[in-house]
């Protein structure tokens, strides 16, 4: 090789590793970010598979990766990383994994010494730290309400990080650990040598407070610590009551989060105030609940924020990480974030001074017929682009409303005389819409309390601003309860449990998809596990130490069904919440369906350029489903899409348990495959040995469906 051949490929060479942030930033053969990059773009430059070639795809490898458990629901939801051939994941009993990213073959697993922590059920993904050479390159990986760091060449955690490798994440929130209930379910945002870190806490009174940290990446220490509830003094203290540092929990960080790298701006976005449903205690706009903020990711200081939800009691938690890209309008680049939401919104933003791209209306809506509550009086809503979920449910809306109604405690197939139709249930509660109060009569939550867009997110192709985003369209109702009966007495075990439990297992504790029922649990568990459970956690259910031993004796013994006195109690243990939840559950009719007309779940493509939508089509069918008028019914989904230069959008998600490649420009399905557990994960992809992979974890276990434990990847021939 001559001297200008030499001085000619140190250029490109140079030219092909060097970090940028705009549309035309190298995407390498790696996946070495959650979701891509610290932009969560979800997207790749590999081009390997395209348009023409997706549909020979054919599976490359399997990889059982164990921790099913008898007689338990089990998830996979981990989106995995692949750095220098060796992929990295998390398997159904949250245990870590490294395997040869081109045979699936293992090479170490990592086991965290305690299984039955609480929040074991769930894990998300992984960040990655690449090191200079003067430290082992390490991931960062949560189980239960610790964060280790381990060695990504040995799988050995690395000792000189916080305690022999590990942070106890419910350490420096200014309240006693002890009784926190605190994990984390998907990965933080690196930037230089931070970790910056959110966690999931509790929904119902007494829970943690959801403050944000930054951790050194070496050492474990706290860098800065950001007050998502504020503290005397610090922006945002007059938006809540005096004294609800002290107490109230939540607003916490729990989708994910990214980074414009070359600003050191990390873009947050967070959840709503505990308790979920009322907010008597916590009179105000309530910041920094439901907002998007832009902090300094050195530093930890607010630059902007924006509140998507004022004084929220719809559990309109942000679900998923912001997206980030570069907007062109009248020959101007613009760097803009992009937030979806539950509600089923996209609000889009100039990233460094917040400025709304698309006008933001303030709308107003009815006061609370709560006993305390005071609704905030206006809500938020982007006039552009339209919501990619419908946002009411009519009568007209109904997909067979003579048929029976299955909600609550009413059971598949009852056609009771007493059982009511879905039209005579529909006409009996509210349906008006978005952040309407919620009431003792019952109001529709649509799209439902789970979203809208969901924690799987969205997709944005940097190279013109377009997103891809998947939707449910399910209706849930909600009803309030009042927790003193006529007469003025109060169970307080009966009350405690609405109070605590109802939230996950329904109203009427019938369980949902799932999740068990607690009807009957007395007759499958004793006593003393009832208990533990409560205190400690298992599986995806976290534990409850902020409540005291009188509190969960309480609890147990109304589960166990011992009869208890009027005054049980009463002198130990107070009820500070006048309501609890009664209803909290899917609208559906007696076969099992949604009750609105299909699509029950679709794929979106919007420019976010314009605002406008270049298509939209029903995601995954119901089988059993025999209308010829409705071909393609779309399904309820859980997880997010991956795009790529090649042209095609892959996304499992959906309860028939299939993967699917989409043509990015006209939405037309090119290949699936039938999975062997629902793939309710985000799938990434990654070139090996000159050959390009689909991966997607396949951990079944929502909606019914049977828990896996496989990983699946895919390629050409």
């Amino acid at each position: 090789m001559n001297r200008h051949s030499i001085i000619l490929f140190l250029v490109l060479l140079a030219a092909c590793s060097k970090e940028k942030t705009s549309a035309d930033k190298p995407y390498f053969s790696t996946w070495e970010h959650y979701l891509g990059d610290p932009e969560r773009t979800h997207f790749t430059n590999l081009d390997q598979i395209d348009t023409s070639n997706v549909a020979n795809l054919k599976l490359a490898w399997t990889y059982k990766s164990g921790g099913l458990q008898e007689g338990r629901t089990t998830q996979i939801q981990t989106s995995p990383l692949m750095v220098e051939d060796v992929l990295y994941g998390v398997n159904a009993a949250i245990e870590l994994f490294a395997i040869d990213a081109q045979t699936g073959k293992e090479i170490w697993t990592f086991k965290p010494s305690t299984k039955d922590e609480s929040g074991l059920g769930l894990n998300r993904g992984l960040n990655y730290w690449r090191t200079d050479g003067s430290e082992p390159s390490r991931l960062f990986f949560s189980s239960g309400p610790r964060l280790f760091a381990i060695d990504s060449k040995t799988g050995k955690p690395i000792v000189s990080f916080g305690k022999e490798g590990h942070i106890d994440l419910r350490e420096g929130l200014g309240r006693d650990p002890q009784k926190l209930s605190v994990v984390s379910n998907t990965p933080g945002a690196l930037y230089k040598n931070i970790l910056v870190q959110g966690t999931r806490v509790g929904e119902g009174p007494g829970s943690s407070p959801g403050h944000v940290r930054a951790y050194d990446v070496l050492t474990g220490e706290i860098v800065w610590t950001f007050h998502t509830i504020p503290q005397p003094g610090e922006f945002g203290y007059d938006t809540w009551p005096e004294e609800a540092y002290k107490t109230v929990g939540g607003a916490n960080s729990w989708p994910g989060m990214a980074v414009d790298t070359e600003r050191g701006i990390v873009y947050i976005p967070t959840g709503s105030a505990a308790f979920d449903w009322y907010g008597g205690d916590r009179e105000g706009e309530n910041l920094f609940a439901n907002s998007l903020l832009a902090l300094n990711a050195e530093t930890g200081e607010r630059l902007w924020h924006f509140q998507f939800v004022h004084h929220d009691t719809w559990d309109r938690d942000l679900p998923a990480p912001p997206n980030l890209l570069t907007i062109h309008r009248d020959g101007k680049a613009i760097p803009a974030v992009a937030q979806v939401t539950k509600s089923g919104h996209v609000f889009v933003f100039n990233r460094i001074t917040g400025e709304p791209l698309f006008p933001i209306e303030e709308k107003a809506y009815p006061s609370s017929k709560l006993i305390g509550e005071r609704s905030y009086a206006t809500q938020p809503l982007p006039l552009k682009p339209t919501p990619f979920a419908r946002q009411i449910l009519r009568e007209e809306d109904l997909y067979a409303p003579n048929r029976k109604a299955f909600v609550d405690d009413l059971v598949p197939g009852n056609d009771s005389d007493e059982t009511p139709t879905v039209l005579e249930k529909f006409k009996s509660i509210t349906s008006k819409g978005q952040f309407i109060p919620m009431d003792t009569t019952g109001v529709i939550l649509y799209p439902g309390a789970d979203g809208g867009a969901e924690w799987g997110g969205a997709a944005l192709d940097p190279r013109n601003g377009i997103m891809y985003v998947n939707a449910n369209e399910m209706a849930w109702i909600i009803k309030m309860k009042a927790l003193k009966n006529d007469d003025g007495d109060l169970n307080i075990g009966q009350s405690l449990t609405q109070i605590h439990c109802a939230r996950c297992h329904g109203g009427e504790l019938q369980g949902l998809a799932g999740i068990p029922e607690l009807q009957n649990v007395r007759l499958r568990l004793s006593m003393d596990s009832i208990q533990t459970i409560i205190q400690k956690g298992r599986g995806a259910m976290p534990g409850m130490p902020n409540l005291s031993e009188d509190e969960i004796t309480a609890i147990t013994e109304f589960l166990a069904g011992i009869e208890e006195p009027k005054d049980h109690r009463t002198e130990k243990v107070t009820i500070d919440v006048p309501y609890t939840i009664a209803s909290f559950a899917r609208f559906k009719d007696d076969r099992g369906y949604p009750v609105v007309k299909p699509p029950w779940g679709t794929l979106n493509a919007i420019d976010l350029n314009t605002g406008e939508y270049l298509w939209k089509i029903p995601l995954g069918h119901e089988e059993s489903l025999d209308d010829p008028n409705v071909p393609v019914s779309g399904l309820e989904n859980y997880g997010g899409p991956v795009i790529t230069k090649g042209g095609v959008l892959f996304i499992a998600a959906t309860k028939d348990e299939k993967i699917r490649a989409f043509h990015m420009k006209t939405g037309e399905q090119l290949w699936e495959d039938q999975l062997p557990a629902g793939g309710y994960a985000t799938p990434i992809t990654y070139e090996s040995n000159g050959k390009q992979y689909i991966v997607i974890a396949c951990g079944g276990g929502k909606m019914g469906t049977a828990s896996g434990d496989e990983y699946r990847a895919y390629s050409l021939e």
